[in-house]
């Protein structure tokens, strides 16, 4: 087998003639910088997020909100026709008592994941964490409401909701 093996014409790099200096190498550093967009639905939708806002968009011919904001109906093939704020109150869908991160770490206090649908999206719901109450008092229905981060550490990403917490009887 090894008298098959097709040897190439040229000469073979050896350690020596690397520690001899005989080989030029250079060290290559990319730029690897890059910027992306995110597009007018999605490019709104978090900068609204970064002034304490939650906003969408509403499809008149299927009657949809889109949360988050985008400008094409997937289900209609058509652009939307309106923006829509929304509150940042919600009631909780489903959730979760973990004891894992969402790096798959473990922890010691338990992170409530929870689908939050939001009042007035029409039933669309975002994932996010629960705080601010015992695991065990968590329930499906429970109504709750967005904690924002201080404005001057908003950086416009869903994470600018630093999580939701349960509403009491009267707020908003």
């Amino acid at each position: 087998m090894a008298e098959n093996i097709k040897h190439w014409p040229g000469t073979p790099l050896r350690d020596a003639d690397i520690r001899e200096k005989k080989v030029l190498l250079t060290e290559w550093h990319p730029n690897l910088e890059y910027a992306w967009d995110s597009g007018i639905g999605y490019g709104r939708y978090f900068a609204e997020l970064k002034q304490g806002r939650i906003i969408g968009t509403k499809c008149n011919k299927c009657h949809r909100i889109l949360l988050p904001a985008r400008v094409f109906c997937e289900l209609c093939f058509r652009t939307v026709d309106q923006w829509v704020y929304l509150k940042d109150t919600g009631t909780v869908n489903t959730f979760s008592i973990a004891y894992t991160d969402s790096r798959g770490a473990r922890i010691e206090e338990p992170q409530i994941p929870a689908m939050i649908e939001i009042d007035g999206s029409g039933g669309v719901a975002i994932m996010h964490l629960i705080s601010g109450v015992d695991p065990w008092q968590v329930e499906i229905g429970m109504r709750v409401e967005a904690v924002w981060k201080p404005e001057e550490e908003r950086e416009g990403a869903i994470t600018d909701i630093k999580y939701w917490k349960p509403l009491q009887e009267g707020d908003k």
